[in-house]
């Protein structure tokens, strides 16, 4: 529960950031820290359990036969990750507070980065596969939102659109990669798929699983080739920058890798795709961040190339490689973060992030210099700061590895000189930022420090980079050994975290990289004049010519195969199936089955005729559009007698309400169309439609009469046997709409309610003149009520009410439920609007058919978890017999408060739809009825 708790608190504390900001700037985020401030709590309440070495764990079943259940899981890498996420977000938040302007909406701002807090803590914690998959998409539109919040610049949303789309593409590859685990191992639960590593390494499809997680890893951590989003994504505000893209949404995909650690790795596919793109990207992004002039696009190529560093590690496959993976994810989360607040406030007293231009700054915020400064050392690798230590381990473990056989010496060749610029670019961070100078026609004029509180976040976090870096075993050692430890799935191998190693190869590297990077810097000049000769590569551009090239093959494969003919798409649909089914039935030596037919009596013969017959001819006359309906309405009665023939009495009911409101609806859409249509058809296409009809006939036929002669077992017998028991009701069709597939009727509400909403949107202020006469020239009747449809509108109403009740009550265990008992509502109220008038009827029916309809979504759902406090399934149904002095004994069940929601949804919908066509045709110039 505190798990659920822990990851609910965003999600139910993003309103708190709108309704506050009315109060001012500092209370709105007072609201919004206070959810993280909570979660924390939370967190560190489980923190003694974690440390021990315990896997804290929750679980419901959601849909266990999918294996998807909402399980949650606490070890040391979701506690490093949520302790990150949340701690980090705090600093975040109060940095936002004086970072926006006071123009901006910083109750949106806010609700937004609490959605995306949210996200990444079901992400981290999610012990289920699909379910982290879930929080994984979610991660993806959240930071869409949050890299948009400035979307009246067009950069802001092009960088968004970009993201989203590499993200969630992405997505879709790991959701892939993950289904594959799944039927691998033979569940999503990450407790069987972490020891099930032997198992999927050595299935056929293993390689194929590991590239499609992998495309979703590299995507969300900007690795080679697909680094580029992330520098365009720099639009965003600041505190966006220093959350999602230093400590959070980029840190998805290698928590992934660390994740899945012991299911993917030891194999050489994993060391080649894992580590080669780890090393390109750290290396690219390392030379390419020297060269940036924006600010934070330096430190965005940064990122890149620590996110390079951090795969490459992973994708080395030992053990000591992990520990050195998780500890940098911890460094470089702090470091990276002050780093891009500091440049956030260097943006904002300055006006530029060109560093052109904001030379000097130490003379005007020698307190933002100094932090930014120890910070940009802490990155560079520095001694005695936290990025020196996870450095040397890196440099450790590329000496240490021998994969690529005889040019093992190539990665640490790499990784030195991958240092040697890292150097390089944090140096010029320093030196022409807060050196170099004086600033060159900066848009603020007199930079100054910031507001004191604005510094506290980047205060704390340079203060943890000293103190990690100076004191590592009394600081971060406990923390990097549960997570590690969770990562490896094992026992932690012998490594020590002294700053002071002695004199060793390590120790030799780090020292080339500070001297080379110092010489490289003083040398950047002739470096600049090659990176500018080099051709111009424009990400965004060539990302919105692939996107345009995308959108116009598309466009011209949908002009090919939709010409807004509806006949055409039916007949392409027919012919399909006409010749898949074909396919099917071809390899049948005989139609003819073993089983012989039910034989006929004269009775069902002559019902099957007429409904043969009514079909036909509502195809023969459908150009008189009322003739066509009204042989239509024969066709469903035919259909709701075939139904009580074949003792379905649901069915009939269900089929006649059903009937009666679409024949209510299409005769007042026809108020407004022609009576008759012309001949539009061509010979040509009456020959096409008549033999797809024919054809279409005859297959359904064949396939009838293939599968009834034919023995085969149906769930029936299932249904039968467990309704009462399992369900409480005799009524077989209602206890397997409310109970057996509630879920599946759950959702089918959800969507006529949804259906509903968009019709109302659709018609909503929409008049049409009201015809005065009809194609012949006749006037309307002058009388919009006539006298005998109203009194029998009148006196009809309470005896309908009155049946729909006993309809719904008898439901469970007779033919009836909520769903014919709403419809038998919905027509006796449809009728008073249309005996009466829309305005008589909602003056007296004053309440909103939208609460209503949501009214139901909403109590069928809480029906369904309410049965979660008891430990059962999802929309389990409980029930019990009673008795009442004079009433005897009766029976109660839950599944009736699930029912009144159908009831309530199928009410509110079918109103919403019928009474909003009624406004659409409604005279105002018709008189009140009293």
């Amino acid at each position: 529960m505190t798990l659920a708790l822990i990851i609910a608190l965003p999600f139910l504390g993003a309103c708190l950031p709108l309704l506050a900001a009315r109060r001012g700037r500092s209370l709105c985020a007072a609201a919004a820290a206070l959810v993280p401030l909570l979660g924390l709590i939370l967190l560190f309440s489980q923190s003694s359990k974690v440390f021990s070495g315990m896997v804290v764990k929750s679980s419901v079943a959601w849909l266990p036969e999918l294996g998807l259940n909402l399980s949650l899981r606490l070890d040391g890498l979701g506690f490093l990750f949520a302790l990150l996420i949340l701690g980090i977000g705090i600093l975040v938040i109060l940095y936002a507070r004086y970072y926006l302007a006071r123009h901006e909406p910083m109750g949106r701002f806010f609700a937004f980065l609490l959605l995306f807090m949210g996200a990444m803590l079901g992400l981290v914690l999610s012990e289920n596969l699909l379910l982290m998959l879930m929080f994984w998409e979610l991660t993806s539109l959240s930071s869409f939102l949050l890299i948009s919040f400035w979307h009246h610049r067009s950069d802001a949303r092009r960088g968004a659109r970009m993201a989203l789309t590499v993200t969630g593409g992405g997505g879709l590859a790991l959701l892939a990669g993950v289904l594959l685990i799944g039927h691998i191992v033979g569940s999503f639960e990450l407790s069987e798929v972490l020891v099930a590593g032997e198992t999927i390494r050595a299935h056929g499809l293993y390689p194929l699983t590991l590239i499609l997680v992998l495309l979703g890893v590299f995507t969300k951590s900007a690795q080679f080739p697909f680094h580029f989003w992330l520098p365009q994504a720099m639009a965003a505000p600041t505190p966006v920058s220093a959350y999602l893209h230093s400590a959070t949404m980029v840190k998805a995909g290698v928590f992934l890798l660390a994740r899945l650690y012991p299911a993917l790795s030891g194999s050489d596919w994993w060391f080649y795709l894992v580590s080669l793109s780890g090393l390109a990207t750290l290396l690219l992004g390392a030379v390419t961040a020297l060269f940036q002039h924006d600010l934070k696009g330096l430190l965005a190529y940064s990122t890149i190339s620590h996110l390079g560093l951090i795969t490459l590690l992973f994708g080395l496959g030992s053990d000591l490689a992990t520990v050195a993976a998780v500890f940098h994810i911890i460094n470089h989360a702090t470091f990276k973060a002050s780093l891009f607040m500091a440049a956030g406030i260097i943006d904002h007293e300055t006006g530029s992030r060109d560093m052109r231009r904001i030379n000097g700054m130490w003379k005007y915020m020698p307190h933002t210099a100094a932090l930014a400064m120890v910070a940009s050392a802490a990155m560079a690798g520095v001694p005695l700061l936290n990025g020196f230590l996870s450095k040397e381990m890196f440099f450790s473990e590329t000496l240490q590895q021998n994969l690529l056989g005889s040019f093992h010496w190539l990665l640490p060749i790499a990784a030195t000189i991958a240092g040697v610029f890292s150097v390089a670019y944090s140096l010029r961070f320093i030196h022409d930022v807060f050196f170099n100078g004086e600033p060159v026609d900066l848009p603020k004029a007199k930079p100054h420090e910031p507001p004191r509180y604005m510094k506290i976040p980047v205060e704390v976090l340079v203060f943890l980079c000293l103190l990690v870096g100076m004191l590592p075993g009394w600081t971060v050692a406990p923390l990097l050994a549960v997570a590690a430890s969770a990562s490896l799935g094992g026992e932690l191998p012998a490594y020590s975290l002294a700053i002071w190693h002695g004199f060793n190869l390590p120790l030799a590297m780090s020292i080339v990289a500070l001297l080379g990077g110092v010489l490289v810097y003083v040398l950047r000049q002739p470096l600049f004049r090659w990176y500018e000769g080099l051709p111009e590569l424009d990400a965004q551009g060539i990302f919105r010519r692939c996107a345009g090239v995308l959108v116009d093959f598309s466009r011209d494969l949908t002009g090919l195969l939709e010409n807004g003919s509806l006949q055409r798409y039916l007949g392409l649909m027919l012919g399909s199936a006409l010749l898949l089914a074909a396919f099917a039935l071809a390899p049948l030596a005989d139609i003819d089955g073993p089983v012989a037919l039910t034989p006929m009596d004269g009775i069902t013969v002559l019902g099957l005729a007429a409904l043969a017959l009514t079909a036909l001819l509502s195809a023969v006359f459908h150009r008189n559009h009322l003739v066509a309906l009204m042989i239509l309405s024969g066709s469903g009665l035919m259909v709701a007698l075939a139904f009580a023939r074949y003792s379905a009495p649901d069915l009939a009911l269900t089929q006649l309400s059903v009937e009666v409101v679409t024949i209510i609806l299409l005769l007042l859409t026809l108020f407004f169309l022609p009576d008759r249509s012309p001949a539009e058809s061509s010979s040509l296409r009456v020959v096409r439609d008549l033999l797809l009809a024919a054809g279409s006939g005859i297959l359904v036929a064949l396939l009838a009469y293939a599968v009834l002669t034919r023995p085969y077992e149906s769930i029936a017998a299932f249904f039968l046997e467990n309704s009462l028991t399992g369900g409480g009701g005799s009524n077989v069709v209602n206890v397997i709409l409310v109970d057996f597939r509630g879920f599946d009727t759950l959702g089918e509400i959800s969507v006529l309610a949804i259906a509903a909403a968009g019709v109302f949107a659709l018609l909503h202020g929409l008049r049409l003149p009201h015809p005065q006469r009809d194609l012949q020239g006749r006037p309307w009747s002058a009388d919009p009520h006539p006298l005998i449809l109203d009194q029998l509108a009148r006196a009809l109403l309470p005896l309908a009410l009155l049946i729909s009740v006993f309809i719904f009550l008898r439901g469970h265990n007779l033919p009836g439920g909520g769903f014919i008992a709403g419809l038998i509502t919905a027509v006796a109220l449809i009728l008073q609007y249309i005996a009466l008038g829309v305005s008589w009827s909602q003056a007296r029916l004053r309440f909103s058919y939208h609460a209503m309809a949501g009214a139901g979504v909403l109590i069928a759902a809480l029906t369904g978890l309410g049965s979660w406090a008891f430990g059962r399934p999802f929309l389990t149904s409980a029930f019990g017999h009673f008795s009442l002095p004079l009433v005897g004994e009766f029976e109660l069940a839950t599944a009736m408060l699930f029912d009144l929601g159908v009831y309530l949804v199928v009410v509110g919908a079918t109103l919403l739809i019928l009474s909003n066509i009624g406004h659409v045709s409604q005279d105002e110039s018709s008189k009140e009825v009293p």
